[in-house]
């Protein structure tokens, strides 16, 4: 009868430690609302969830590379509309300099104006977002475009001193494996009819000015075409930038999608059902419950009766 008594006391601790062991997960998700605290709780899920925060944090990663890239083409595009205006204007002042009616001061007065005009082209290609040029190439922390000036202070031309070799576009990788080129090779904008660069938008703009020193009609006329193919060049380079702003507008929306997806996916593995769970609980406690009371009648024959 020892015997028996003696088995059926280790069977109810046993049960009574499952027992409790059960409460005490189903009490500890439902304090965390997670379905597993540590590791031994469930390995695979845990490595499923860890891998999960990852790829949100790796997701949270690129979508700061893909806002910061796309303020950058909103900082290049306010940039190149403003030199555009100036370029449209600088066109303007050489038709109406063109015109042989007009005098030489009237000429000087464009002059001046033109001047200034080119000042304000050069200070648009030279904007900077964050500290950094957005037109200088690679080198980004250096000013890229310089206005040439001889001994009198007068305009001679412009150039650039960004990245002279290679590709000068920056490389911003926006999802894995995904790459995006933004359009800073300030180069581009010099325009440079000759393959040594002789011939670019600095020489345009010292052929005006010295057109206009001269009163050469005839050149000025001749040099509208040339004003033109400048002003299409900067809004085809303009156009680049825009087709790149929807390209990364378009690689956002997929980032917030996937983070959502994501997000959907670590809650189905972590998060618990609180109703589901509570009842879970509610059934183990009663189970915890039912076997303290089975133990208290188990564990009533006293120690008297094994001496």
């Amino acid at each position: 009868m020892r015997v028996t008594d003696s088995l059926m006391s280790r069977s109810f601790l046993r049960n009574l430690s499952a027992n409790t062991t059960n409460v005490m997960k189903y009490q500890n998700q439902l304090s965390s609302l997670k379905e597993v605290s540590k590791p031994s709780d469930d390995p695979l899920k845990v490595s499923k969830i860890l891998d999960l925060n990852n790829s949100i944090i790796q997701n949270d990663q690129y979508k700061t590379t893909i806002n910061d890239a796309i303020q950058w083409t909103n900082v290049q595009d306010s940039a190149l509309s403003s030199a555009t205006e100036s370029m449209q204007r600088i066109k303007t002042l050489i038709q109406y300099s063109a015109n042989g009616t007009l005098s030489s001061e009237d000429r000087q007065a464009n002059k001046a104006e033109i001047e200034s005009e080119i000042q304000g082209t050069v200070d648009a290609l030279n904007t900077n977002f964050g500290g950094r040029y957005v037109f200088a190439g690679k080198n980004t922390t250096e000013k890229p475009f310089q206005v040439q000036k001889n001994d009198d202070g007068e305009i001679t031309g412009i150039t650039y001193s960004g990245t002279a070799e290679g590709s000068g576009n920056l490389s911003r990788e926006i999802a894995p494996g995904v790459s995006v080129e933004l359009s800073t090779d300030g180069r581009n904008f010099m325009n440079a009819q000759n393959t040594d660069g002789s011939d670019n938008l600095g020489t345009f703009f010292s052929e005006v000015l010295t057109a206009l020193d001269a009163d050469d009609t005839g050149e000025l006329s001749s040099l509208l075409d040339r004003a033109d193919q400048e002003i299409e060049n900067i809004v085809s380079n303009r156009s680049k930038t825009g087709s790149i702003f929807n390209r990364l507008t378009a690689t956002l929306e997929r980032n917030d999608s996937e983070k959502l997806n994501l997000k959907t996916m670590l809650s189905e593995n972590q998060d618990i059902d609180l109703a589901e769970k509570y009842m879970q609980f509610t059934m183990e406690k009663s189970a915890y419950e039912a076997s303290l009371s089975m133990g208290t009648k188990i564990l009533q024959t006293s120690i008297l009766d094994y001496l």
